[in-house]
């Protein structure tokens, strides 16, 4: 296997037989959450063993992150929860007290939540969070700084003693991803549940994240529970897989074997959605239509995927459908083991309507910050054409996001210029207003970047507010807008704090859409997106190069992304161009170590033959 975690089996083996594991070390039967009636997890049965990791794997609003509120009993109130069996370590959780429940959680039971920045508190410091958590875990008050300092640097933060005196607001979501892992992991806990943890993360970090989970399941026997909507990094980080529609439990078993043959259509489309970062470049396929809403569910008697599932049969909408198990598999389909052979994919169509004259330079532009010494971005060069899209990729404080600042104008150049048509743009109104109609950007942050107190229909013709010429009928484009980035009719009267994380970042794409700019600046964009939305968003980014001559600068650690989008890459290594050229010849034959380095972290599933354009 080629690949990220090649020695994750044996380690587990090795776990297995010094924990005596075997033993299932969490168990769910039955297992259904209820609101008004409407069941948001359906008859969910799993089992989780010691020193393994289970991953579940589904788009947004599937129910992954609800079955780890449920396992860490942080569901909202009006929801009801019913279960045969719901038992960890040999305690039935459906009957212990409050106390017993809130003893295990954060010892035993450790939770790291999908957005840090919400679940860090921002009036308190990093260390003074730090220690609250490690007295409640019972560490002794002189132990608690050199213990945090520790765990921090475990997650490869950097100086993690001047960390401890900084705020979350000070740091970046990645950043502060890797401080909620750390306070995870600092019980050394029987089971670790991660909501999707290292989706901030870039490729060097996500891989040593993981591998530090692995090393927890060879010295304790820990099990996680792997929430991911990167279905190649749970190929890679788990032993098993679960994949999770609308509320349903629809396929699993052993990863790999799940993978190379899915037997469920929902598990097919979505590795077909997915980008390929080696061998014949193919096109992406997004899934049709949308994950049923919470008013559809209702009305949903069968399976929930049929509406979108091209190998539907009557039969499928009649009744719910049981899940059949065959060996280490199972899968809910009435058409388990007799779908169709999928077609080929296409390939990739690498041409491009791209113009030979930039719009944009950058000549020698640099960003030193004056309590630094360091440039956070040396002096570079930078042209993009029309229809150009252009990567820059690299790690966590690499310089890249501070690159794409600067060519938004958030962050004045300490040296250098920037031309737009010729002409330099400087801090005038009239130089500002051109830079704005020319370019957007897109903020990694979607949580962040929109305002709480907005619907959405309003959040995403926003643009039209201060700028007359673009009176339209604001509620038609609201729908064009949220269909175009995959989201329902019905989500235009919602606010943001009613969505999921990857919800919100097609809400925050769609803003940047509402007038069509010369340039998107991309940051991070389809990190939190599930590879379903995400594929739909890369085939719409195509659509507007190919129909507008839309260009783009993606500012991106998702390899795999990189090389199915963008003409040229620049890679970034503590603010200095370490490597730069045509995507596909730095991708196949890096002639930096650097970029080496980040292709061996990417994890992908290119190997499996289904994947390509000439199998199926």
């Amino acid at each position: 296997m080629i690949g990220l975690f090649k020695s994750l089996a044996p380690a587990a083996s090795r776990a297995a037989s010094a924990h005596g594991s075997g033993d299932e070390l969490l168990t769910l039967a039955a297992l259904n959450v209820e609101r008004d009636g409407v069941a948001l997890l359906r008859d969910v049965a799993l089992a989780v063993r010691r020193g393994r990791t289970l991953g579940l794997v589904g788009e947004s609003g599937a129910g992954k992150s609800m079955l780890g509120g449920v396992l860490a009993r942080s569901l909202p109130r009006g929801f009801e929860l019913r279960a045969d069996q719901l038992r960890f370590a040999g305690i039935d959780l459906l009957g212990a007290s409050a106390a017993q429940q809130r003893a295990l959680l954060g010892k035993r039971i450790a939770y790291i939540p999908q957005e840090p920045m919400s679940a860090l508190d921002p009036t308190l410091s990093i260390g003074r969070q730090f220690a609250l958590h490690l007295a409640r875990l019972g560490v002794a008050a002189p132990e608690r700084k050199q213990r945090s300092i520790d765990a921090l640097a475990e997650v490869l933060l950097p100086d993690p003693q001047n960390l401890l005196a900084r705020y979350p607001f000070e740091l970046s979501g990645g950043m502060c991803q890797r401080v909620c892992i750390a306070m995870a992991f600092a019980s050394n806990p029987d089971l670790v549940i991660s909501d999707e943890a290292t989706t901030a993360l870039d490729v060097t970090t996500q891989r040593h994240v993981v591998e530090l989970m692995r090393d927890m399941q060879v010295r304790r026997g820990t099990s996680v529970i792997f929430v991911t909507h990167d279905i190649g990094l749970a190929l890679h980080a788990c032993h098993d897989i679960a994949v999770l529609y609308a509320g349903d439990l629809v396929e699993t078993g052993p990863a790999r074997e799940l993978v190379a043959a899915p037997r469920h259509p929902y598990t097919r489309a979505l590795l077909r959605a997915n980008p390929v970062l080696k061998g014949e470049r193919v096109r992406v396929e997004p899934l049709n239509g949308h994950m049923p809403s919470f008013e559809e569910l209702g009305a949903l008697h069968g399976c929930r995927f049929a509406a979108r599932c091209a190998d539907v049969m009557p039969a499928c909408s009649i009744a719910p459908v049981p899940l059949l198990a065959s060996g280490p598999r199972a899968v809910r389909c009435l058409r388990a083991g007799t779908l169709p052979q999928a077609s080929p994919r296409t390939p990739l169509d690498t041409r491009s309507a791209m113009a030979t004259t930039p719009f944009l330079e950058l000549r020698g532009v640099g960003k030193r910050y004056a309590k630094s010494a360091v440039h956070a971005v040396q002096p570079l060069g930078l042209t993009i054409a029309p229809g150009e899209f252009v990567a820059v990729v690299g790690e966590s404080g690499s310089g890249k996001s501070t690159l794409g600042r600067l060519v938004m104008g958030l962050e004045t150049p300490s040296e250098g210029e920037i031309l737009l048509d010729g002409q330099r743009l400087d801090a005038s109104r009239a130089m500002w207003q051109k830079r704005i109609e020319a370019i957007q950007m897109i903020f990694q942050d979607a949580r962040a970047a929109l305002n709480p107190r907005r619907r959405l229909a309003s959040i995403v013709t926003q643009p039209v507010e201060s700028r007359a010429h673009m009176l339209v009928d604001r509620a038609r484009r609201a729908l064009e807008l949220l269909d175009e980035v995959g989201l329902a009719p019905e989500y235009a009267a919602r606010f943001p704090s009613q969505l999921s994380g990857g919800q919100r970042q097609r809400v925050n794409i769609a803003r940047a859409l509402c007038e069509v700019p010369r340039l998107l600046v991309a940051d991070e964009i389809v990190s939190g997106l599930d590879v379903s939305v995400q594929a739909q968003i890369m085939e719409l980014l195509l659509a507007l190069r190919d129909s507008h001559k839309i260009a783009l600068l993606l500012i991106s650690h998702d390899l795999a992304v990189v090389r199915y989008l963008c003409s040229r890459v620049i890679v970034m290594r503590r603010g200095v161009v370490v490597e730069a050229g045509p995507t596909e010849d730095v991708l196949a034959n890096p002639q930096h170590p650097y970029t080496q380095t980040l292709i061996d972290a990417a994890p992908h599933v290119a190997q499996f033959d289904f994947l390509t354009a000439s199998n199926a």
